[in-house]
C-alpha cells in the first residue's frame, strides 16, 4: 500500500512539473521567407520538448495545406535556465534543421539557429494558448 501511495505522489509531482513548463502550449510562428507561418504545439517528448506543426497559414493569413503538418518543427529541446532553451529547429521553407537557441520572454519566443556555421533568425513567435 505504501508503494502505491508513493507512486501516486510521484505521478502528481511529475504532472505539476510538466504543467509549470512555460514553453508548453501552442505558438504562432513568425512568417518565413515565403511569408508562411504556422501553429506549433509544444509538448514533452521523453525528457525533452518537441513542437509539432498543427496548422499552416499562407502570406495572406488563410489556412493552407502543408506537407509538414504533423512534423516536429522543434525537437531535442531542453531548458538551460533563464528562459533559454537549446535543441533543434526545422525550417520548412528551406528543409534544413538547425541547432536552435530559443529565448522565452513572457508570451514571446525568440527563435534562432545555426547549421555548419550558417546562422538564421527565425523571428519572434507568439504564444496563443
Amino acid at each position: 500500500m505504501k508503494r502505491l501511495a508513493w507512486a501516486a505522489c510521484a505521478l502528481v509531482a511529475l504532472a505539476g512539473t510538466a504543467a509549470a513548463e512555460p514553453l508548453l502550449g501552442t505558438w504562432r510562428t513568425a512568417p518565413d521567407d515565403n511569408g508562411n507561418s504556422g501553429l506549433v504545439q509544444v509538448a514533452p517528448c521523453g525528457a525533452q520538448l518537441c513542437g509539432q506543426l498543427v496548422k499552416a497559414f499562407g502570406p495572406g493569413g488563410a489556412e493552407i495545406a502543408s506537407p509538414n503538418l504533423g512534423r516536429n518543427i522543434i525537437s531535442e529541446t531542453v531548458a538551460k535556465g533563464g528562459g533559454e532553451y537549446r535543441g533543434k529547429v526545422f525550417a520548412p521553407d528551406n528543409g534544413k534543421t538547425y541547432n536552435s537557441k530559443l529565448v522565452l520572454t513572457g508570451n514571446s519566443l525568440s527563435v534562432s539557429g545555426c547549421v555548419l556555421g550558417f546562422c538564421r533568425e527565425g523571428g519572434v513567435w507568439q504564444k496563443v494558448q
